[in-house]
């Protein structure tokens, strides 16, 4: 297999990312084991990018593991699937993962125990497959990225084509504190893994693929490039370890020494990237015909008795897994959905396991080490840790001073808001909150400054249309005004005629 070689980067890494305590372990030696199934299963609508899925079953009806549920909303969108057999019991608001533990519309099911499954189609050699029925099949699926990002897969394969797409980057670096599932998946599902990258390779016409995996999971590295071995078109490539590699623009400049645009998509230069739990999805769907109806989630934190991955349905609630994991040891000080750093604050264990989750941290007080921030003291160390250049006290001044324009002209848009100045800053200023805040608020304006323009657009098109069917009105008016002085003068022509034929015959 050809040697790949990383650009010369290396030297640079020390100026960005940061080294947080993995806290890989215990979970992370442990074999994946089944969480089995809850009394409940809570299923949102809205688990993907896009628009939210539409239901297509009633309350009270008997469904099968794998049975299509709510169909896709729009053209960015994703079905959903049943996660087990049994009974549609509601279709009503459920907590959703949100740090403001909002409600979403979700589909409520009680499993009978039975796990019945539909009649599913395999196909013992998927590589065969056509990239329309590739593509097709992983649409029908409902699998989106298993990374946290959750964009329906099917709309990034339609892009290799569009986008002229060389490279297939497989995202196996799971740089996040406390995760392990894709580890554990890398390591025990390799093959799967492999095969599943190569069907995304054939949908999308790209001619190679990249899976970067970080240098602390060398286990993993021999599972794949064991797997990778006959194909050499895989290629496996160890990676540092540094938070955050696993971030997109990250890895693709890790890889290629490519920059992806931040205002552009990964495809733009030609790479399209994808988890590698995302790809083992793809295998698993068009191998065996299986919908995407669980997923591999890391159950950890100083709270947690046994921390373990699970193998866990889709719709099972938080509190379930703690269960499953021999309980809490203590009561958590934070509990997070996806990992510490960029993952979502849970306030209710009953939010359920989504598509998008990769962890169910439970954290002691001590892993959270909250103190109060202190004024900034110009250290430059936020800027060091940066992954993208950027300048956060700068920002952070801007944004408290509510310049929002001039922390986004000095590259807001470009943060991923990763958190890696937040958790370097000896003075704890919340910096990623600024960000998140700013953006947010940019965002809410920009779609006010729409509404605005739209009413604006409105208001305009309103006052043509009067100016215009006035206009019309008058020439019609004119029209006939001047169509009776014609009639009249005609008539009274017509009468000055008659007269004088009268004058003349007498």
């Amino acid at each position: 297999m050809p040697t790949i070689v990383i650009p010369p980067l290396r030297r640079l890494l020390q100026r960005w990312g940061v080294h947080p305590d993995s806290h890989k372990y215990p979970a992370a030696g442990l074999d994946i084991e089944d969480a089995g199934l809850p009394d409940m299963l809570r299923l949102p609508l809205s688990q993907h990018v896009g628009a939210p899925a539409k239901v297509i079953v009633e309350v009270g009806e008997r469904v099968l593991r794998g049975q299509l549920i709510a169909s896709t909303g729009g053209k960015i969108s994703a079905p959903l699937h049943a996660p087990t057999s049994g009974t549609i019991v509601a279709i009503d608001e459920a907590v959703v993962p949100h740090p403001a533990a909002l409600t979403d519309v979700a589909i409520h099911l009680r499993p009978d125990g039975l796990d019945e499954w539909i009649p599913l189609k395999s196909e013992l050699y998927p590589i065969n497959l056509s990239e329309r029925e590739i593509s097709d099949r992983v649409e029908d699926a409902g699998i989106v990225g298993m990374g946290g990002a959750s964009f329906p897969s099917a709309v990034k394969l339609s892009l290799g084509h569009r986008s002229k797409v060389t490279t297939l980057m497989l995202n196996g670096s799971e740089c996040e504190p406390y995760l392990s599932c894709d580890d554990r998946l890398m390591q025990e599902n390799a093959h799967a893994i492999i095969e599943g990258a190569r069907l995304i390779l054939k949908a999308t016409g790209a001619t190679r693929v990249l899976a970067g995996i970080e240098d602390n999971k060398p286990e993993a590295i021999l599972a794949m490039k064991l797997a990778a071995k006959p194909f050499p078109e895989v290629h496996i490539v160890k990676i540092p370890s540094r938070y955050p590699m696993g971030a997109d623009r990250q890895l693709i400049k890790m890889l290629t020494g490519i920059e992806a645009p931040a205002d552009g998509r990964a495809a733009d230069v030609g790479v399209l990237v994808h988890n590698v739990g995302t790809a083992y999805a793809v295998y698993r769907a068009l191998r065996y015909g299986e919908p995407l109806t669980e997923r591999v989630v890391t159950v950890a934190g100083g709270a947690v008795s046994a921390p373990r991955n699970l193998r866990v349905r889709l719709g099972t609630p938080m509190a379930y897994l703690f269960e499953r994991c021999g309980g809490l040891r203590v009561p958590p000080a934070r509990v997070v959905s996806g990992g510490p750093m960029m993952g979502i604050g849970v306030q209710n264990l009953d939010t359920p396991v989504v598509k998008g989750t990769s962890g169910v941290l439970a954290l002691a007080a001590a892993e959270v080490g909250e103190r109060e921030a202190s004024a900034c003291i110009r250290c430059g160390s936020c800027v060091e840790a940066c992954p993208v250049g950027l300048l956060p006290l700068e920002m952070a001044a801007r944004i408290h001073a509510n310049a929002l324009g001039e922390a986004e002209e000095i590259g807001l848009d470009d943060c991923l808001t990763c958190g890696a100045c937040g958790f370097i800053c000896p003075s704890r200023i919340p910096l990623v909150q600024y960000f998140q805040h700013a953006k947010g608020e940019l965002a809410s304006r920009s779609r006010e400054q729409k509404r605005l323009d739209t009413i604006k657009e409105l208001t305009e098109a309103k006052a043509a249309r009067i100016e215009r069917e006035a206009r019309e009105k008058a020439e019609i008016h004119a029209r006939r005004k001047a169509e009776r002085e014609r009639a009249q003068a005609a008539e009274a022509a017509a009468k000055a005629a008659r007269a004088a034929e009268k004058e003349t015959e007498a």
